[in-house]
Parts: structure tokens; sequence; C-alpha cells
């Protein structure tokens, strides 16, 4: 158990008070009555097996902010690291702060900020290793670091900011609520460190001392729909209609005068003129960029191949490329190997890939992976059953063809079904430009397209060597091509159109995309459109021959590089629901300035370099 000092001052305890059965959520506060098979057991803190007497143990807890006393000391934060023996590129509780008005009239609204231990916690439905626990014990959202294998989707998902990707150790860490020192009375080390009387704990809809509000919102708090978080405001004070943020994100909050909340999520336009910047195109997400466009590529190419009997495209067919097609799909293979390499070795513990598959039931991350392997192995399977049937000689006579189609059809079905599970990945309420169906257009239309233009490059390329007409193969494979850019091309125009009327993170992202990466962007459309274009026009003339070939690649590679473009731009501009961060790597553009003159190189401010 946590050592108490001797001579403990008062208000380190948590205070004793009645709390209602039921939250403003609908959630009963006490979560287990006496009689429970989960009451009386020990949580092991430190191999220490005792358990404690404290009455409210198996209650709902939460923090109270009361902003009105915050003074930004960021004594709570000191408390934090100290307790946790954090290093400084880490920190559970951050205090940020939004401001307004004009001088004279100059107001600063300060927001200290951890994990929520939220009634619906996001985190523990999207982690794929079941890293996460929602103890009975005070209600504590507890993350095992030993567990998790560091794919940081957790970061993702949770719309305040807790979990904490440590790059360096390779796996997340994230608030524990103190339980150490609950289970013997006293608060958490952040409240009890509060100079000001800012932030409390106690039993969750129970009224702090000195407390008059139990409020939900504050300027800069995301929607609580999300996770239903267990904290609770006082803001009393009088505030300026616009709140604006004073890291880099172009948010800003306005008094919602007429509606149900205090303050709504604004964009701040400050007028930047359009910029390419492509070296901001690089991100640690890099190896899901290139992942998810080959995954979406092998699996076009393989539907293509495998379906063209059923379409009566015989150029593709086994008879007429004793050869290539074997070739192809051991290429095909040979990608999604590589593929599947960077996105294991993107893990902060990549040697514990093997845990993805633990919460199958919740985790999209489970279920993409889940689809991915079977897709992985039923084209492994037909590869081999396709290209040396002579391995198989030794079978039943009928059972190496009926394992061919048992493949085939395998990945024919589990490839597109594993697309569907790789969107949902991105369909995240905490990341507002992700929570778009446009994800799902993009992908499904990158496997059209992309495969297409492989299929007719590779192909097309071999009939033209054999001096052979490739027109028939143009006639049948423009309609994917030509569907796949449609769909890209309608989702990205509602995604934007929908951007603008949503308003908040989502508006804020689409104006990035306008402005620091305004060059960008247009290039991508252009390249798109004109990928369309072309590919329409020569599908409807007569060319032929070497020009037409030549035109065709040319058409291939404006796909390529738009896709290419469009698909870093999707992991750059999202804008997540976070905190307003105003300290050191809390802010994105102090990260980037960090980086790029060197201070990232000293650990004391708190920014790490991009390992990995």
């Amino acid at each position: 158990m946590f050592k108490v000092r001797d001579k403990e001052p008062a208000y380190a305890f948590v205070p004793k008070a009645d709390a209602p059965e039921t939250n403003r959520y609908g959630k009963k506060i006490e979560l287990v009555d006496e009689t429970d098979p989960l009451a009386g057991k020990s949580l092991n803190i430190n191999g220490d097996a005792s358990v404690s007497d404290n009455p409210n143990r198996y209650k709902q807890h939460g923090f109270y902010f009361n902003a009105d006393n915050c003074i930004a000391c960021h004594a709570c934060e000191s408390a934090c690291s100290e307790k946790n023996d954090l290093p400084p590129h880490i920190a559970y509780r951050a205090v940020g702060y939004v401001e307004g008005g004009s001088y004279p009239n100059y107001t600063r609204l300060n927001i200290s900020m951890a994990c929520n231990h939220c009634d619906d916690p996001v985190c523990l439905k999207g982690c794929p290793t079941r890293a996460y626990t929602k103890f009975a014990e005070y209600g504590a959202v507890l993350q095992d670091p030993d567990i998790c294998f560091g794919c940081g989707y957790c970061t993702w998902v949770c719309p305040y900011n807790a979990p904490q990707l440590d790059t360096t150790r390779g796996h997340v860490m994230k608030c524990n609520m103190c339980v150490d020192r609950l289970e013997v009375g006293l608060k958490p080390a952040c409240a009890a460190a509060c100079l000001g009387g800012a932030l409390d704990f106690g039993v969750i809809e129970t009224t702090p001392k000195n407390r008059e509000q139990l409020k939900t919102s504050i300027p800069g708090f995301p929607t609580t729909d999300i996770t239903h978080p267990n904290i609770r405001f006082q803001q009393t004070r009088s505030l300026p209609r616009e709140m604006k943020r004073t890291d880099a994100m172009p948010l800003r909050y306005e008094r919602d005068e007429q509606g149900d909340a205090e303050f709504k999520t604004k964009l701040r336009d400050s007028g930047e003129a359009r910029q390419w910047n492509l070296a901001k195109l690089r991100s640690r997400e890099d190896p899901l960029v290139i992942f998810t466009l080959i995954t979406q590529t092998v699996v076009g190419v393989f539907l293509a191949l495998f379906f063209a009997p059923f379409i009566g495209l015989t150029e593709l067919s086994l008879a007429n490329n004793p050869i290539l097609q074997p070739l192809v799909l051991f290429s095909l293979l040979g990608l999604e190997t590589f593929a599947l390499a960077l996105s294991t070795m993107h893990l902060g513990r990549p040697h514990r890939f093997y845990r993805a598959f633990n919460n199958l039931r919740y985790s999209p991350v489970s279920r993409e992976v889940a689809g991915v392997a079977v897709f992985y192995n039923m084209l492994g399977g037909y590869t081999l059953l396709t290209s040396f049937p002579g391995l198989f000689a030794w079978l039943p006579q009928d059972l190496p063809t009926v394992l061919q189609q048992f493949c085939g059809w395998g990945a024919a079905l589990s490839g597109p079904l594993a697309l569907y599970f790789m969107h949902r990945i991105y369909r995240i309420k905490a990341r507002p430009f992700w929570n778009h169906w446009q994800v799902l257009t993009s992908f499904y239309g990158n496997m059209l397209s992309l495969g297409s233009v492989i299929i007719i490059g590779v192909f097309a390329g071999a009939l033209l060597f054999n001096g052979e007409s490739f027109r028939h193969l143009i006639e049948i494979m423009r309609w994917p091509l030509l569907l796949g850019l449609l769909l890209d091309g309608a989702g990205l125009y509602f995604h934007a159109r929908d951007n603008r009327r949503a308003g908040g993170e989502a508006a804020a992202s689409h104006f990035q995309q306008l402005t620091m990466y305004g060059k960008t962007w247009l290039l991508r459309n252009i390249l798109l459109a004109a990928g369309g274009v072309l590919a329409l026009a020569l599908s409807v003339t007569a060319i032929e021959g070497a020009l037409a070939y030549s035109l065709w690649l040319f058409t291939g590679l404006f796909v390529i590089t738009a896709a290419l473009i469009s698909r870093a731009l999707f992991y750059v501009l999202v804008i997540p629901t976070t905190m307003p961060g105003a300290f050191f790597w809390r802010n994105r553009g102090f990260q980037e300035h960090a980086r790029e003159t060197g201070l990232a190189d000293m650990p004391q401010v708190g920014v790490v370099p991009d390992s990995h």
C-alpha cells in the first residue's frame, strides 16, 4: 500500500460525501455491490495483496476542475510527473489555455486535463491488445504497458489526448488515477498538489467544498457524447464572446447564444495563402500510407485476375500467360508481404504483433488485421496452387482444383471485406476529418483504379510486346478504372462540402488543406481529373500501339501520384478533438519548430525526434 506521511494535511484526503445512485448519463455510480464476486479483491499494487477498507472503493470517482481558480502554475503536472517518474516528453496531465478579449479587458482561461476515466472508454474498445481495463475499484480505466505493443490507436480515438505513445519505449502510458493513493484515502497527486484549489477529486456528482457548479463543458473541452467522461467543471467568471487557442490549431470557441452549449468550436480563419509544404506531407504514419495503398492495389489486381474468366477477359488467363500470370501473382504476394512487414515495424514493439488479434469483438484494428491475414493466406494458397500445380499432384485428382477455387473465392471475398474493416479504423468521432464515408469510397476507389492501372500497364505491355492488340483489354478494364476514379472524386467533393458545413475541427482540417497544403491539394485534384479525362478519352479513341500504351502509362502515373498525395494529406491534415495546448510538445507548431531547429535533440524540451 501507499505509505501515508505523518501529519498528512486534511486537503490531501478524498472527502466523504453522499452521492446519488446514478450520474447524469444514467450510469450507476455504485459499480458493484458487496455481494458481487468482483468486490473485496486486491489490486495487488506493488505486489501488496491487502485490500482497502475505503467505503467508497466501488463508486465511480472523477476529477473536478474550477477554472476560476487555476493560475497555470503547473504544480499538478509536476506532481504527476514526479509521482509516476515520467520522462520530459510524456505528461499524463497537462495545462493548456484559451484566451480572448483585448487590452485592457484580456481574459485567459486555463484548463488542466488528464484521463477522465470515462463511463464509455473508447480507448478500451479500440485497443487491439486489450491492454485497457475499466476497474470496479474507483471506476479507474487502467492501461498495462506490458500488454501494449505500441500501435497508438488509443491515442487516435481518445478525445482528450490522455493516452501517450512513448516512441522511445515502444508502448502507451496514461494516468492511472493514482489508485495506490486512493486505496489509503488520498487524492491523486495532481489534485493534492494544486495550489489554487482549482483541481479536486472525489466520488462523481458530489459537489466538492467551495464549489457551486458541476458542469460538463468548458471552452475547449470536446463534446461529452463520445465517452461520457468523469470530470466536472466550474466556471463562473464572465468570458468574452470569442476565445482563441494559442497553439497551432486554427480553432476558436464562440459563445452560442441560442444553442444548448455555452461555446461552440469554430474555425479560426487567419487568411493564410496557399502553399506547397511538400516536406510536411511526411509523418509518423508514412508506413500506413504505403500499407493501405499497397493492400488496396493488391486486392484490386487480384480481383481483376480472378474474375477475368467470368467477364471474357482471356488476355489475363493462365493459358495465354503461363509465365506472366504466376509472376504477377507472386509479385502481389511479395508486395503484400512488404506492406505487412512495414505496418508491423510501425509498431512500438513489432515482435508482439500477434497480440493484434486479442480484441476481435470491439477493436476495428483487430478486425482489419484478421481480414488482411485471411486475404494474405488465401492469396498465397491460390498463387501456389495456380503457379505450381505439379507440387500437389500427390493429392486426390480433383482436390487441387477444389482447393484452388476455395482459396480464390476466399481471397476475392476477404479482400474487399478487409478493406471495409480497414476503413472502420478511421471512423473516429474524436477525429472529425476522418469520420466520413469518404474514407470508404477512397479505399474502394483506389482498389478499383490502382488495380486497373497495374493490370493495364502489365498486360497491355505484354500484348504490345507480342505484337497483339490490347484494345479488348482496355474496353473491359476502363470500367473499373473510371468507376474507381468517380468514387474517389465524388467522395472528396462531398467530404470537402460536409467539412465546411460541420465547422469545428473538420472545417479547420479542410482550411489547412486549402492553405497550408493548398497547392499540393490543387495538384492532387488536377492529377485525379486529368487521369479520369485521359482514361475516358483513350478508351473511346482508335489510337493503338506504342503511342496508346505510352498515354496509358501517363494515365496510370497521374492516378498513382494523385492517390499517394491524397493518402499523405489524409494523415497530416487530421485535427483531433484534443484539449488546447500551449506548452512544448502539446503544441504542434512547437514540435515542428523543435525538429527544424534541433531543439528536439534536447530532451528537456519534451519533444522526441520521430524514431519510427
